[in-house]
């Protein structure tokens, strides 16, 4: 996306983006914390162990299944619940 008054690549997708942005640089201020890292809650980090967990899971399924020789049609269903596993792992929160 293009900011329209400069014609820069905008670094943030939505104001609401570049405002949690801020408030994480605003967090880290004054401390030993990377401006760059990221900041999660204990139970936010559980939950994303657990979804590469699962991803990791699907796609040790999906290797077994093609060892075996499973048919397209459950290929393609692993597959599409490995993509599926995989886009809920990218949210970090």
């Amino acid at each position: 996306m293009v900011d329209s008054e400069s014609g820069r690549r905008r670094k943030y997708c939505k104001r609401s983006c570049r405002q949690r942005a801020y408030e994480q640089r605003t967090l880290v201020a004054g401390t030993a914390i990377p401006g760059d890292a990221l900041i999660l809650s204990a139970d936010e980090a559980e939950s994303l162990g657990d979804r590469l967990f699962a991803l990791r899971c699907a796609a040790q399924d999906v290797r077994t299944a093609i060892g075996e020789r499973a048919d397209p049609a459950t290929l393609q269903e692993m597959a599409d619940e490995l993509v599926r596993l995989a886009e809920e792992s990218e949210r970090l929160r």
